[in-house]
């Protein structure tokens, strides 16, 4: 699944969850699906962030 569908994911189980209705099976279904789509999330940014930082080394040393 792609970063923005994550979060897309991500922002519905929230809506979901700060239902007072839902039943707490169901809560808790979706409270782990939100952590698992979270860590995907961070990692997903983790590399990205990396990638930057290579990029922007290689630049900084071809311009030296």
């Amino acid at each position: 699944m792609s970063f923005e569908r994550s979060m897309n994911r991500l922002d519905e189980i929230i809506a979901s969850l700060d239902n007072d209705k839902l039943p707490l099976d169901e809560a808790l279904e979706l409270y782990k699906e939100g952590v698992a789509l979270s860590a995907e999330c961070k990692k997903a940014l983790e590399d990205a962030k990396q990638q930057v930082k290579i990029l922007d080394s290689s630049k900084e040393q071809e311009d030296a």
